[in-house]
């Protein structure tokens, strides 16, 4: 085995079939127990993002201040602000951090899915070779890989209850990817706001390092839940599902840092708050 094998792929085969036999040896059932428990133990890392975002919110006046008595020397402003983000312990880097971790645990939960659950006649050979010795299974043991109407195996695509599964055309997107999509916008729509005065700060500035920086938050809002999707009709619809989760956790951790941020407006137009 490959160090990626050793340190991945094999703790998180185990970890789901663990949690396959743990919750009556349904796959998607699986899924959905051991997302939750990746999303606990991961937590203490995506943590620092957040009080991250969080100081970074409250420091915006100073930093207009610095923008403003900069105005004309970028060197000075650059090093201002650094400064002034090494005394309040930020690290504008880590915005990042959670959406890295979770795409090097979804290609290792890719390779569980395609490569080991796989319909190969040595799949089972395959799943022991990666499986401790307490959890081993018999060579003629079958996996239940179905949950609700999904196959946790393949795409989550509506193409086969349109009649065009045999045509193979473009794959249409099935249910779980297109919620998962949605999450994914609502979450980066929360943080909006920050991205919104930012904007408004790096216009008074003659330097282009901040216009980048607030470009590429502002990109996030629509290319990650692009991904989801382009990902989700490619990949096994397992996948959709841990998506799916993720978002929820990620939408749940940006409201407890920053509130509803950017879909304050529409849950205000909804009636869900009052003004």
């Amino acid at each position: 085995m490959n160090i990626f094998q050793v340190l991945l792929i094999q703790p998180l085969t185990n970890g789901l079939i663990l949690f396959y036999n743990l919750l009556f040896q349904n796959m998607g059932l699986a899924i959905i127990g051991f997302s939750i428990f990746l999303r606990l133990v991961t937590n203490p890392l995506t943590k620092p993002y957040m009080a991250s975002m969080k100081k970074i919110k409250e420091v915006e006046p100073l930093i207009k201040k610095l923008k403003l008595k900069y105005a004309k020397d970028q060197k000075g402003l650059m090093a201002a602000q650094t400064e002034l983000y090494k005394q309040k312990g930020i690290n504008p880097s880590a915005g990042c951090l959670p959406y890295i971790l979770n795409i090097v645990i979804m290609i290792a939960l890719f390779n569980v899915f395609t490569h080991v659950l796989s319909t190969d006649s040595d799949s089972m050979s395959k799943l022991n070779n990666l499986l401790y010795a307490p959890l081993k299974m018999s060579e003629t043991t079958s996996l239940n890989t179905h949950f609700l109407y999904l196959d946790v195996k393949v795409p989550d695509t509506i193409n086969k209850f349109v009649g065009l599964e045999d045509k193979k055309p473009f794959p249409i997107p099935g249910p779980m990817i297109i919620i998962a999509g949605i999450l994914q916008f609502l979450s980066a729509k929360m943080m909006v706001p920050v991205v919104k005065k930012e904007e408004k700060i790096a216009k008074n500035t003659k330097g282009q390092a901040d216009d980048m920086a607030v470009a590429m938050q502002s990109s996030m809002i629509y290319t990650f839940p692009l991904m989801t999707i382009l990902i989700g009709v490619s990949f096994p619809s397992g996948l959709a599902i841990y998506w799916l989760l993720f978002s929820i956790f990620q939408m749940y951790q940006q409201y407890k840092s920053s509130g509803w941020g950017g879909l304050t407006s529409l849950i205000h137009k909804v009636g869900l708050l009052k003004s």
